[in-house]
């Protein structure tokens, strides 16, 4: 029998979920599995997830439905509720499970970097990722983070996220915070180039992780490299929460070097990219 799983989002032609979990089952031999993509907008959500038979064991999502995805589910772990976005249902005997693995994500893809023991760390934007980004950093040890954001008033809803202190500044003083681990979670495009255009100072020994992983390296990623900073693509980020949603899906631990490799190839990322 086939034992389905799949990411929904639109749109979802981009997506990179099935490049990556169907590299893990290739690699952990799980010939039984499959993995597709479905344009499922928020009104289409309820009803797809209804019709869905028992085969189907586990669910990937993206926008725009990491909001709405917890009204099905029949447990949310407290890292889903902290993070107020959900982007995995897993199958359980009684219904769905919801849990957000971004947050994994971002802890693991730093870890791999070299980071770890943090006490200091800065958030770049304050929209909906950074809510994960600011966990992921709890998840390293941080209790001091700094928000950088065109809006300081958004970065003050980030307050109730974790017990951790909170300093806000301008979207230009990001590059300034003095933090060993700065997490940008700004869009591609303006946003990021802007950010960009305000690195100034030498940010030897600072990882930056850019959860952007199209189109890389972005200007972001380009200018922090060349002030000395470790840059870590998205790629990574994506590639963990996958792993981890690839272990609560089947059960299996995931074989994430596969999954970077078929991620990486996908992007045309060199391995150090």
């Amino acid at each position: 029998m086939t034992v389905r799983a799949g990411v929904l989002g639109s749109p979802i032609g981009h997506s990179l979920s099935p490049t990556l979990h169907r590299a893990g089952y290739v690699a952990a031999g799980l010939t039984e599995w499959s993995y597709t993509a479905h344009d499922v907008d928020e009104g289409g959500l309820p009803p797809f997830v209804a019709g869905l038979t028992q085969e189907w064991r586990g669910l990937s999502l993206t926008m725009p439905l990491k909001v709405v995805a917890g009204d099905l589910a029949e447990t949310v772990t407290d890292t889903a509720r902290a993070a107020r976005a959900v982007n995995t249902l897993v199958r359980t005997g009684t219904g769905w499970a919801a849990d957000n693995t971004d947050v994994h994500g971002i802890t693991a893809a730093l870890r791999e970097a070299g980071v770890d023991g943090l006490d200091r760390a800065t958030v770049v934007g304050s929209g909906a990722t950074a809510r994960s980004a600011l966990l992921g950093l709890v998840g390293l040890g941080a209790t001091h983070i700094t928000v950088a954001a065109r809006r300081p008033e958004r970065a003050e809803a980030l307050r109730d996220v974790a017990d951790v202190t909170l300093e806000v500044v301008p979207l230009a003083d990001w590059a300034r915070t003095g933090a060993r681990a700065v997490v940008s979670t700004l869009p591609g495009g303006t946003a990021n180039g802007a950010a960009a255009g305000h690195v100034d100072e030498d940010l030897t020994g600072a990882t930056l992780l850019d959860v952007v992983y199209a189109d890389w390296p972005t200007p972001l990623a380009r200018a922090a490299s060349g002030c000395g900073a470790q840059v870590v693509s998205g790629l990574e980020m994506l590639v963990h929460q996958a792993a981890r949603q690839f272990e609560l899906f089947t059960g299996v631990a995931a074989p994430v070097a596969a999954m970077q490799a078929a991620g990486r190839a996908a992007l045309g990322h060199s391995p150090d990219a």
